[in-house]
């Protein structure tokens, strides 16, 4: 991990996670390390919440995409290493915060059975 440029963003845009055509599988174990390792790190970098959120769906048959995808995270975080929130502990201020972002157009094809079959039992 050493070797490689820092990335400019955490994903690319309009990525989609779920098109995989080789579906190569991956050690699961170390991608949901690293998944919740990225995860610890949100509190504190709200900049990467959707996508490590995005990532951390594919934590049961990950695939070399799923972990290339992690991985250019990782490279982000090296580029964006003094960026962050600092909460400190004697303030007494209130953290608001608006986005207002389309998340860089990456979209995750939902399965229509599934939504059809959930608004089935709400009724």
């Amino acid at each position: 991990m050493e070797t490689y440029e820092p990335a400019d963003i955490p994903m690319v845009g309009k990525s989609k996670l779920d098109e995989d055509p080789q579906w190569k599988a991956v050690d699961a174990t170390r991608y949901r390390g690293m998944i919740g390792t990225l995860m610890y790190l949100t509190s504190s970098r709200p900049d990467l919440v959707f996508v490590v959120y995005m990532c951390s769906w594919y934590q049961a048959k990950p695939t070399e995409k799923h972990l290339h995808a992690v991985k250019r995270i990782f490279r982000y975080l090296r580029g964006t290493i003094n960026m962050g929130l600092w909460y400190s502990k004697d303030s007494c201020n209130a953290l608001t915060a608006f986005a207002d972002a389309d998340h860089a157009g990456i979209t995750l094809e939902e399965d229509e059975t599934f939504w059809e079959g959930e608004e089935a039992e709400l009724e």
